[in-house]
């Protein structure tokens, strides 16, 4: 299976100052372009002692500081947050030939941020936060829909639900981010972005596809 991407160079005096402006630029295409949820993100962990793992979350905030989003902090991506800050975040925008690889350090938000966006939530995401331990082994389907039941009894809707004290927001700072653009014969354009000495400023390096 191959496919044989077209597409127009990606070219180091047409990128932003900054990979959060690049990012910037690059998602608003993404959404303008129709691709569905571009938000989506696989988000990579790993142990102390480097065992990895991978899941696919949803991007729900992005400023200069880097991107965050929302987990439970018990669950196995939170735990391993927790022990070993390093996470890669990779966002995989085939349709259009294009990938954002970071690589940076993640660390919770705070409360007052993560309780105002638990608030945006649809009434039954919060009650969802409530009812999954998430991670944890449960007994059945049947068990969770039980738990998320008599959640939904406890809250009816439009009553306030408060944000679960093991739920919160997650900020990735970025290290580095790749800006991959796909190209005929696999000659691909990839720019990373990269601290400059002293950290006060970022640098672009182009690598080989």
């Amino acid at each position: 299976m191959r496919e044989q991407y077209r597409s127009t160079p990606l070219l180091e005096e047409d990128l932003a100052p900054t990979p959060m402006d690049q990012f910037a630029r690059w998602f608003a295409q993404a959404v303008s372009g129709g691709l569905h949820e571009p938000n989506a993100m696989v988000v990579s962990t790993a142990t102390p002692d480097g065992r990895p793992s991978s899941r696919t979350v949803l991007l729900k905030g992005y400023d200069s500081r880097g991107f965050v989003f929302y987990t439970n902090y018990a669950s196995r991506k939170g735990r391993e947050i927790a022990a070993n800050a390093h996470v890669s975040l990779l966002f995989p925008w085939h349709p259009i030939a294009r990938q954002i690889i970071v690589t940076g350090t993640a660390e919770r938000i705070g409360r007052d941020e993560t309780a105002a966006y638990f608030r945006s939530r649809p009434h039954g995401s919060q009650l969802g936060a409530w009812a999954s331990e998430q991670s944890a082994v449960i007994g059945s389907r049947a068990e969770l829909l039980s738990r998320y039941e008599e959640l939904a009894a406890r809250y009816p809707e439009g009553e306030q639900v408060p944000a679960p004290p093991e739920w919160g927001g997650v900020r990735v700072t970025p290290e580095t981010v790749e800006f991959w653009q796909g190209h005929e014969n696999r000659l691909h354009d990839r720019l990373r972005y990269a601290p400059t000495a002293g950290d006060d400023g970022w640098r672009v390096e182009r690598l080989a596809p």
